[in-house]
Formats: structure tokens, sequence, C-alpha cells
């Protein structure tokens, strides 16, 4: 009966609304009523067996699953209801702070004792340090010039969002920022107790002055990337690091390591938004750092300094952290660290979340060149916290570069995200209603609604300022170049890894003579620098802004005595001039406990006798030397010179000394005292005083060695050859002749066309 009344329809009662009572009880109506149950019946049947041949077409049973279990459009009527014009002031009276306020802070999460970092933090010049604790946080917590909040002040300050925050994660920064807000924020530094700002000032890096004349009227560079539907970007390419990627980025775009050339430029004034970038120990994710680090060794990886910074056009983002990040007025509304997803994704889905509703205010996110260093002395990098990063993140970018909303102020349209986030499964109800409380507190403690701008942004982005700008990033020493994952590629790597085995703890030592310095020296790094251990690079002139140190030639020999104590756990030293190629593929059986050296190459290794005044002067000071020998360098010295009328002169194109001979070649180094013995000379000696030839490794015995430089400028092609373990001489005095080189070495490791 209630089966009968539920689905009767409505045009029964017509009959009711007739004009005319006196009408016969026509044979439709009571047909209609003594039929019901069947046309009831008829109907339910016919709807079952449209169902099933809907369920049966599908080709999975996962169909019915998501035909009861697709999501319900928004419903915007579930969104917490916020009268912001009812929101009381908050005022801090239970603090001890209470009259204190400053204009700039810097926000930290502590779960122990002041870190050494934390310390030099807060000699930040012109800021103020808080420190937000939890439920890890020691009891006496204590750092001078640091406003260290407890769990205990923070529930007394009178927040919503309390209420919301777990008591021991790093989500209860939250706190942290209303509190700095409430005092006076019109910028804060969101930072990690484990980063130390560079130079210890924040404004060497960032724009602090927005409204400054000269920043509004600075033009920056912004991506302008030909792929219309490119959502994300990696930022560490830009900056000359194409094989690391920031935690944050889709994994499925870890892959395009492709740079822009080209760029559009905005002008200043808009960088709501500042992203550092860390060196040491970058922002990555677990998959980097496990699949990337070798045994217990730190990493220091480095960007280029002298990158410029690089806008986000509207439409593209980038993931943002909360260790290394300038937040301004206009932004701190973005501040918000959800609380249900996991520890690693929680600034992650913020920093997206945040630069999809930057967009409706005109705001920017400028990525700025190194800010911060960072020691890698993480003990674990757990996967498992990084879970809704994999899983979800790629998704989200996806959602927020098509959403869309039509609130008419701004606070409305930041709810309207967050409700439909939840809804999509980005995050839980609980930071929806995290949101409401967020916006009502911000407002409490005096924070102004920023003006919504998005049409003025839209026309802005159509309109370049000049014709742009190329700039090609810098390509600096990476990790597994070569990051397309294919089996040509994973061999290459494998291949890579084998010869970093064998030479990563030994030192090169580099001497520059040809070309410009300046242009070329960041270059032999590129090139050596992934195989060894370090790579100092020595000329003439010294430019210590490039690191490049400052040592002749002529006597080469004395320097490197103060190289081998600068590293003193170092396996070997490779000596090498800029006027030779190493192919250090070819020397993975070279014995590394050995000496070597070219002197089974005629061309290098030579016996001179004459009657020049050089020649006389070089003998006697050699005599001298050999007779202040002690025994087993002198015995060794005399058994492998062939007659004391001669020299034998080595051009020291290239030689190595293992560690266990590192004592002797600076024992011999001391011999030599004030004498002004040539380099060819004395290294040659040296050799036969520390041991006899006949135990050298003769692995350049191979290598092609040319008497005249006429050859090489005739025939430079010709010249190389990627089979053997070095090719004299070489020229690549500048950047053409440098690509050129790679090519040619690509031969032999072919993940050097990745360099080119």
């Amino acid at each position: 009966m209630l089966v009968q009344d539920r689905q009767n329809p409505k045009p029964h009662q017509i009959p009711l609304a007739n004009p005319f009572p006196e009408s016969k009880p026509f044979d439709f109506s009571n047909w209609v009523s003594l039929n019901l149950f069947k046309l009831a019946t008829l109907f339910f049947l016919t709807l079952t067996i449209a169902s099933f041949f809907f369920l049966r077409g599908a080709r999975d049973s996962a169909a019915f699953l998501c035909f009861n279990s697709r999501p319900k459009p928004s419903d915007l009527t579930h969104l917490p209801k916020i009268n912001f014009d009812s929101i009381h002031p908050l005022v801090d009276k239970s603090s001890s702070y209470a009259s204190f306020s400053s204009d700039r802070w810097i926000v930290v999460s502590v779960s122990s004792y002041p870190s050494d970092s934390l310390r030099k933090l807060v000699k930040t010049r012109g800021w103020q340090v808080l420190a937000v604790g939890n439920s890890r946080t020691p009891s006496d917590w204590s750092l001078k010039g640091v406003i260290f909040l407890s769990l205990e002040q923070q529930s007394s300050l009178g927040f919503r969002v309390v209420d919301f925050l777990p008591y021991d994660s790093y989500a209860r920064k939250t706190v942290g920022y209303l509190f700095a807000i409430q005092h006076g924020a019109k910028m804060i530094f969101d930072a990690d107790d484990r980063g130390e700002v560079i130079d210890g000032d924040l404004g060497k890096h960032f724009d602090l002055k927005l409204s400054n004349v000269d920043t509004l009227q600075e033009r920056i560079l912004q991506f302008d990337f030909e792929n219309p539907n490119k959502t994300v970007v990696n930022p560490y390419i830009h900056f000359g690091q194409r094989s690391v990627w920031p935690r944050g980025l889709p994994l499925e775009n870890v892959g395009d390591v492709v740079y822009e050339e080209h760029y559009s430029q905005v002008f200043g004034g808009m960088q709501f938004i500042q992203q550092g970038i860390c060196n040491g120990l970058p922002d990555v994710d677990s998959v980097f750092y496990f699949t990337r680090k070798t045994g217990s060794q730190a990493f220091n990886i480095r960007f280029d300094e002298h990158a410029p910074k690089v806008a986000l056009p509207q439409g593209v983002m980038v993931p943002l952290n909360s260790f290394n990040t300038l937040f301004h007025y206009s932004a701190l509304w973005a501040l918000m660290l959800p609380v249900s997803v996991s520890t690693m994704a929680c600034d992650i889905l913020r920093g997206y979340w945040a630069q999809r509703l930057l967009w409706e205010i005109g705001g920017l996110v400028v990525v700025y060149p190194p800010t911060m260093y960072r020691y890698d002395d993480i003990e674990g990098y757990p996967f498992s916290e990084e879970k809704d990063l994999h899983v979800n993140v790629g998704r989200l970018v996806k959602f927020l570069s098509s959403w869309r909303s039509n609130k008419a102020t701004f606070f409305e349209k930041v709810m309207e995200l967050s409700n439909t986030m939840g809804e999509e499964g980005f995050w839980k109800e609980n930071d929806v209603k995290l949101s409401g409380a967020w916006l009502q507190d911000l407002v409490s403690v005096g924070y102004i609604e920023p003006r919504m701008k998005v049409f003025e942004m839209r026309k802005q982005r159509k309109k370049r300022i000049g014709d742009g700008r190329s700039f090609v990033p810098h390509k600096l020493p990476g990790f597994h170049l070569g990051v397309e994952e294919s089996e040509t590629v994973n061999f290459e790597i494998g291949k890579l890894i084998r010869w970093r085995k064998k030479f990563g703890n030994v030192v090169m030592v580099l001497f520059v003579e040809n070309g410009d310095v300046e242009r070329i020296a960041m270059k032999w790094r590129l090139l050596y620098g992934r195989i060894f251990k370090t790579v100092v690079v020595v000329a003439e002139h010294g430019r210590e802004d490039l690191g490049v140190e400052e040592a002749s030639l002529e006597f080469i020999y004395k320097y490197l005595s103060m190289v081998f104590e600068r590293f003193p756990n170092a396996e070997g030293f490779l000596f090498l001039q800029d006027n030779t190629i190493l192919n250090y593929w070819n020397l993975l059986q070279a014995d590394k406990d050995k000496l070597w050296i070219t002197y089974k190459v005629p061309q290098s290794w030579t016996i001179v006798s004459d009657d020049s005044v050089w020649f006389a002067k070089q003998a006697d000071w050699v005599k001298k030397v050999v007779s202040t020998m002690p025994v087993h360098f002198q015995v060794n010295y005399k058994e492998n010179n062939p007659t004391e009328q001669a020299l034998a002169i080595c051009n020291s194109e290239v030689f190595y000394v293992p560690q266990q001979f590192v004592g002797d070649f600076k024992d011999l180094v001391a011999l030599v005292g004030n004498y002004k013995i040539d380099y060819r000379v004395a290294v040659a000696m040296f050799f036969m005083a520390m041991d006899s030839p006949l135990n050298f490794d003769d692995v350049f015995s191979r290598m092609v060695y040319k008497k005249t430089p006429a050859e090489l400028l005739s025939n430079v092609t010709n010249l190389y050859a990627a089979e053997v373990p070095a090719v004299h001489p070489w020229r690549a005095s500048n950047e053409v002749e440098f690509a050129k080189l790679m090519r040619l070495m690509a031969a032999g490791d072919p993940l050097l066309k990745e360099l080119v």
C-alpha cells in the first residue's frame, strides 16, 4: 500500500478539480484505479531489465561500484556558514609577548633541543624567530632571542584552529602563523630548524620591499612554455640541475628535462610568494633520495647562484615547501597547513591550493636562486609519509588548473575550493572545517582580505614586455643524468655508477691554461665532476668567485702537496692539464694503488742532456736534492736514472699519486725547498725516487700523443679516439670548442649528450 501511495501519480487527483461533478465515473479512471498495481509492477520490471543490460555492457564489476559511488556534485550548502562581519577581534592578553610587535617573522617547528642551524637562524638580521612546539618538544625548550610557543601556550591564545591540529605534527605551525600576524607580521619566512640562510641575510636573496620603485620597475623572467597544456614545472632545471626534482613534482613529470630558452617578462611587485632553492640537501622526495644516494655519502647538491629568478605564469604551478618560502602580506592567508594528509604532503598540497587561489588576486610565485644551505643528516626518509604525494598530486594539479569559481569575495572562493577539494578526496572534511576556522582567525587578528584582480592578471599575461629574453640554464654536475627511463639509458647509468664507484674517492687537480677561465672552468667541473670525488681547478690567475685556485704550473708540485693535506681520506690524486683529454671509461683496469705516469710515452717522457744554461741549473739542483734524499729514495732514483749527465723530463700532462705515496711525495717536495726546479724535471725525479718504473701502472702507454699543435689544428676530429685512455694535445678554450669535445667524448660516455 505504501508502494502504491509513493508511486501513485498526481494525475489521479485531476477529477477532484473537475467543474462538472455530475459527470459519469468513466472507464479510464476506473481502469487506472483497477490496474494501478500492474502498472507499477511493469514500471519496476522495465527499470530492472534496463539496469541489467547497462551493467552487463560494462566490462568489469567495478562499473557497478562506480555507478553507485560516483562523487556527488559540489553541494555548496554544506560550506561552513561564516559571517565575517560579525567576527570579534582577538587580542593577545595571555602571553608574555602581548605588547611585542614585528613586521618580519621566521616561523619554525621544533621537536628537539635547539640545533646549530637554528642558532644561526636567530642571528638573521632584522627578523624575529618564532618556534612552535608539539608533543615531542622538550618541556624545558628555550633559546635566547626566540619566542617559543608550547602546547599549553598555544591553547591559551584562543585561536579556533587549535581544535583541529594534531599534537605531534609540525602542522601546529599554523598557530605560529596566526600569532605572528596578530603581532604585526607583514611578511613571514616559513623555515626549517635544519637550514641556514646563506650569508645570514634574507634581504640579499628575496624581494622584501614590493612597493619599492626599483622592484615595481624590475622585469622578471617568466616561463613561456610552447606547450599550452603544461601545468607544472621542475624549477631545478632553470637553476642548473636537470637530474634533480623537487618533492611534490608529479612522478610522471620527472622525465621532462627539456628547458626553455625563451622567456617572457613581467614587472615586479606582485611576487607575493617567493620560493627559495636550497643547496646541500634540497627539497627532494624519498624516490630521489634513496635511488640517487650512494652509501653513507651525504648529498651536497649545488644550484646555479647566478641564474636569474623566474616567475610562474598563471596556469603553471611549481611545488612549494614549508622550509624555505617567503610569504608577503597579500599571501599570508596561504600559510594554513592541512592536517588530514601525510606529514610530507601537507605543505605540498598547501602550496598547490595556494597557487590556484593566488591567480584570483593577480599574485605571482617567483623562484629564487639558492637562499639556504641544508646539511644531509637525515636518519630516515619515510616513503610512507609521502603516500598522498605520489597518489594524488598529479590529479590535484589537473583539477586545480581547471577549477573555476563565481563567488563574489576572495574568502568565499577560498572556502569553495577547500570544500571542493574535500569532495574530490584530496583532503578530508577536517581540513574543510580547518579552512573555515583559519579564515575566521585571520579576520579576528586583524588580517585584511585581499582584493581580487583576476581579470587584470589575465590581461597582463597576454601582454609581453618587449620581445622577451633568452636564457640557457647551466648544466651543473648532476646525479644520474639521463633520467628518461629506457633500457639504453639504464645501461649507461649503470656504467656511470661503475666509474663513480672506481673514482668517487679520487681527487682530480685540473690545471687550466687555455682560454677564458671564467667561461670554461665550470665546464671542466661539469665534465669530470660526475666521476671524481671533487675537481680542484687551478690556473695561473685564480678566480675566488669561481672557485678557481691560483698556482704556477712551473712549480705545480708544491701546490699539490697542499692539496694532499686538504683531502686526507682520498684514495688518490690525479693531476691533469687542460691540453689533455682524459677518457675515464678506459681507466677501470688501472691499479689505484700504483703510480701512473706517461713514462712509456716517448714524446712525453724523455731523457735530455745538453749544454744549455737552463739544463745546467736544473741538473745541479737535482744533484743537490738527490744528495739529501733518504736512502730508499736515493737508491731508487739512482737505479732508475741512467746517467748523472742526463735528466729525465716528463711533460706531466697527466699523472696519478695513490694515497700510499702521498707522504713520499710531500717529503720530496720538502727536500726541493727553495730550489726552482721545473715541474717537468721535479715530477720525473719524484716518481723515480718513489718507486721503480717497473712497478708503475702503464695505463697511459696507449694514449694518443701528437708532438705539435699544428696536427691538432689541421685534423682535430681525427685526432680524438674514444678507445684510448687519454688524448694530447687538445684545445677547448671556449664554449663552442667545449661542446665539440663533449660530442666526441659521447662515443665513450653517451650520457655526455645531456650536457651539450
